[in-house]
């Protein structure tokens, strides 16, 4: 069932959950997150990067997504994630996408407002849902970068306050805060501060808190993150970490001389992933 972002996240502020938000940049974990999410039932975002066109371009993946939202039976939100340029978003929507992340958390903020209130009208000509940016995670979606994780001097914790002006001047339905997560693995331990997303929920009026970098944080910090009041998690490194783990094993079980088929590969990674992320969303979701 194809469904906007708002749609799954008043599901999740109901259940007092969070959905989980998975990057699928091919056939294979579009799949995984699909039957994962139809085995436990549960409403999930399926997301393109803007920076994962160098694995499958928007235009191959893009309505393989729409499709599969359209024809399973749980709730399925099509979102773009992290769209740099209007230009993207617009793209995407003109696909079908039910829901884009505007990014310009890297913009001076007045700039960031402008594009924002920018990409908002667009989708609403597509009744689509807007997530957007405040604050900086130090690495970009692809995890690029020296930073390791929590001593990452270059983050810049979203200030509740001008979230608040943000969101009234924007009209966005879901807001990315930095709080203390990081894009890619984690070299440290984070150190998470959820009073900047119980303020922010409060200054917002409610408004749902999107986490970023979720891959590699502990489930405990992951429900002390739910509390507060987070209602979507992007959860991308470690699920593809785990297909890579279980073909790198995979490729060693080979008896010598046995020769080694791509489509094999697949297989291997593909349930990875499955298993990988029904663990995550059963920790989203607070099911043992």
């Amino acid at each position: 069932m194809l469904v906007t972002l708002k749609e799954v996240l008043k599901i999740a502020d109901e259940k007092q959950i969070a959905v989980g938000a998975f990057n699928a940049p091919n056939l294979e974990s579009l799949q995984a997150v699909t039957m994962a999410a139809e085995e436990l039932d549960l409403p999930v975002v399926i997301q393109f990067a803007q920076c994962h066109e160098v694995y499958n371009p928007v235009d191959v993946m893009g309505p393989l997504m729409v499709e599969f939202a359209k024809k399973t039976k749980i709730p399925m939100c099509v979102h773009l994630d992290h769209g740099e340029t209007l230009d993207y978003v617009e793209k995407c929507l003109d696909m079908g996408f039910t829901s884009i992340m505007y990014d310009g958390s890297t913009l001076p903020y007045e700039e960031n407002v402008e594009n924002t209130k920018k990409a908002v009208a667009m989708a609403r000509e597509k009744g689509a849902s807007v997530e957007a940016e405040l604050g900086s995670m130090g690495r970009r979606e692809s995890g690029a970068g020296d930073g390791s994780g929590a001593d990452d001097e270059t983050k810049i914790y979203t200030d509740p306050v001008q979230a608040k002006d943000f969101v009234e001047r924007t009209g966005i339905d879901a807001l990315a805060c930095s709080f203390g997560t990081t894009h890619g693995i984690y070299l440290t331990k984070p150190r998470l501060d959820f009073s900047v997303v119980e303020n922010v929920r409060r200054m917002t009026g409610g408004i749902p808190v999107v986490m970023h970098g979720g891959s590699g944080v502990s489930r405990e910090d992951f429900h002390a993150a739910i509390r507060a009041g987070v209602r979507k998690i992007n959860y991308f490194t470690y699920m593809d970490k785990a297909a890579g783990t279980a073909v790198t094993q995979w490729a060693q079980a080979l008896e010598e001389g046995q020769p080694p088929f791509f489509l094999d590969v697949e297989i291997a990674a593909k349930k990875a992933m499955k298993e990988n992320l029904k663990e995550a969303m059963k920790m989203f979701a607070f099911m043992e």
